[in-house]
């Protein structure tokens, strides 16, 4: 009597997430096609998508497989939303922040065999010029936006099964700017926007999925500004946008990816796209 050959249980695919501010999702909607060739994300988070949601390109998203898609937008500028090619459903406990109604989260839940993933997609406000919450409000409602964020976090618990992504518009590390000594003063690298960060990340408990592949010591950049003649010749770019996860997802990070080459497609964003692939 011969024993049945033991069965093969298949390892579930990895979980692809990318985040991009798209700086309006109707004007770069052709440049979706681009970011999915390159990168062929499961879900897909974009900030700034300056649409109210009945003028979203939904035809553009459904051409490319994301069949679930769950917006939240408004006229001209923030807006975010979840591209999705799983079924999603919305996370109930979103919050209206600072009680501005500016559309600048969403949470959701991602289907995956076993457990669902929690993933949450921001667009931190910018905060203008002046680092000086006194004298100018968008820094000030930069600061209790984040300061709100993180009570809410800390009120949850630390993260499981969870992903943050998005715009948070802070460049935390020394090099996560490109120069430490001329950007310390400047709005997304100031001491108490990064003190603030960092408050954020400890009430989570989140691991900054970024770093975890590219050494602090390094330079990291997800966005160049439009002003720059040639900004790949000055290289003067932030990490502005990024990728958490909770501690027991950290241990299935798989592999990432900065888009650098999307800052030159015709019409494109300020910020290129980033992905994560990870193991749930």
């Amino acid at each position: 009597m011969t024993s049945a050959s033991p069965s093969i249980v298949q390892a579930a695919a990895p979980l692809r997430v990318a985040t991009w501010n798209i700086n309006s999702v109707r004007l770069r909607a052709p440049l979706l096609r681009h970011l999915v060739d390159e990168l062929d994300p499961d879900v897909l988070c974009l900030q700034e998508t300056k649409t109210p949601d009945e003028h979203f390109p939904h035809e553009a998203a459904e051409a490319l497989g994301y069949t679930h898609r769950i917006i939240k937008g408004m006229k001209g500028y923030n807006g975010v939303a979840v591209l999705s090619r799983r079924p999603i459903s919305l996370v109930e406990d979103g919050k209206d922040w600072c009680s501005k109604g500016d559309c600048r989260h969403l949470g959701v839940l991602v289907d995956v065999p076993g457990e669902p993933v929690e993933i949450h997609n921001f667009y931190v406000p910018a905060g203008g010029d002046v680092p000086d919450p006194e004298v100018n409000p968008k820094f000030a409602h930069k600061l209790d936006f984040v300061a709100e964020v993180t009570d809410w976090t800390a009120g949850r618990g630390p993260a499981k099964r969870s992903v943050l992504v998005g715009d948070l518009n802070i460049a935390p590390l020394e090099h996560d700017v490109w120069s430490h000594k001329q950007m310390v003063g400047v709005v997304s690298h100031t001491p108490v926007e990064v003190e603030a960060m960092e408050r954020w990340i400890a009430a989570g408990e989140w691991h900054d999925a970024l770093r975890h592949f590219v050494p602090p010591e390094q330079k990291l950049y997800t966005w160049w500004s439009y002003r720059a003649k040639d900004w790949r010749a000055s290289d003067r770019g932030r990490r502005l946008d990024h990728v958490w996860v909770s501690q027991d997802l950290a241990g299935g990070l798989r592999r990432h990816a900065v888009l650098k080459d999307a800052r030159d497609w015709v019409q494109t964003s300020d910020h290129v796209p980033v992905l994560m692939e990870i193991a749930v």
